[in-house]
C-alpha cells in the first residue's frame, strides 16, 4: 500500500491507498486512514465518513490524487463569462453537491459574491462551516426531490442565474431527478457549469443521468457553450481519470421523471 502522512489539528494521520494490483473500479475505491494508531477503511463514495475527519478530504483527493475539477470547471466558467463580456459578480450561483465547499471557494476567488450550497449530507455542511466559513450565503442540507415548501420558496426567492455541480454526478451521488429539480430552479438563459465522466458524453454510458443530459441537449433545453476534456484526478493505481467540464446555457426545463427521493 502507498502511504502519505499529514496532521489533523493535534492528531497525526496516515492515509493508505490500495496496492496498484488491486485494480479497483472508480466506485470500488477505498482508503485506510490511521489516526492516533486507530485504522479505518472508508470507501471513496462514503463521503460523510471522510468529511468528519478534518483535512483528510483535501489531503486524499487534492494532494495525493491531484484532483483538479473545481479549478477546471470554474476556470471554464470564467472563460465563458469573459467571452460574453459578463462579470462574475453578476452571478447568483446554486452549488449542487456542494460538499465541503471546494467549488464555492473557487467561485468566491473568481469574484462571485452570491453563492448558495446544497447537499444531502449533513456532514458536508458541518465540514464547510468548520473549514470554509463564510464561503456560502446559505447552505441547505436537503433532498432536492423532496424539498420542504419553505426551503423551496427560499431557494426560488434567490432567482439563481447559474448552477454548478462538480464531480458529483454519476455513481448515484446525485440522481437524475435531483439534478433536474435543481436545474429547473435556474432562470431561463442562466448558466450551468458541471463536470461528468467522459463516458457519459461519449455514447458509451446509458445511465439515467447520461440519458437526461443527452435528452436535454437534443431537445434544446441545454445549449452547450464550452467543453473541455481534462484529468479529473488519479485513481488509486496512479492512472488518470478523465472527465469533461461543460458550460451550458439553460433554454428550458428538464423532465423530472420518478418523483422519488435520493
Amino acid at each position: 500500500m502507498s502511504l502519505t502522512k499529514n496532521r489533523v489539528e493535534e492528531s497525526e494521520f496516515e492515509v493508505r491507498l490500495p496496492d496498484a494490483a488491486a485494480d479497483l473500479d472508480q466506485d470500488e475505491e477505498w482508503y485506510e486512514v490511521l489516526i492516533d494508531g486507530e485504522a479505518r477503511r472508508i470507501r471513496f463514495h462514503d463521503y460523510a465518513e471522510t468529511y468528519v475527519l478534518p483535512g483528510v478530504y483535501e489531503h486524499l483527493y487534492y494532494e495525493a490524487l491531484k484532483c483538479d475539477s473545481p479549478r477546471t470547471v470554474c476556470a471554464l466558467l470564467g472563460e465563458h463569462l469573459e467571452q460574453e463580456d459578463r462579470r462574475p459578480d453578476d452571478l447568483r450561483v446554486l452549488d449542487v453537491g456542494a460538499g465541503n465547499g471546494m467549488v464555492g471557494e473557487e467561485l468566491q476567488e473568481m469574484g462571485v459574491d452570491q453563492i448558495v450550497g446544497v447537499d444531502i449530507i449533513e456532514e458536508a455542511a458541518q465540514a464547510t462551516e468548520r473549514d470554509r466559513p463564510g464561503i456560502y450565503d446559505d447552505y441547505h442540507v436537503v433532498d432536492l426531490t423532496a424539498m420542504p415548501g419553505d426551503t423551496q420558496d427560499e431557494l426560488a426567492a434567490r432567482e439563481f442565474n447559474c448552477m454548478t455541480s462538480v464531480a458529483a454526478l454519476g455513481f448515484g451521488d446525485i440522481p437524475p431527478d435531483a439534478f433536474a429539480e435543481a436545474y429547473n430552479m435556474i432562470e431561463p438563459g442562466g448558466l450551468v457549469g458541471l463536470s461528468i465522466k467522459e463516458e457519459m458524453v461519449s455514447g458509451k454510458d446509458f445511465s439515467g443521468f447520461s440519458r437526461l443530459i443527452d435528452s436535454g441537449i437534443a431537445s434544446g433545453a441545454l445549449e452547450v457553450k464550452l467543453e473541455h476534456r481534462y484529468r479529473h484526478r488519479l485513481n488509486t493505481n496512479g492512472d488518470p481519470l478523465y472527465y469533461v467540464a461543460m458550460i451550458a446555457e439553460k433554454e428550458g426545463d428538464l423532465p423530472v421523471s420518478s418523483g422519488k427521493g435520493l
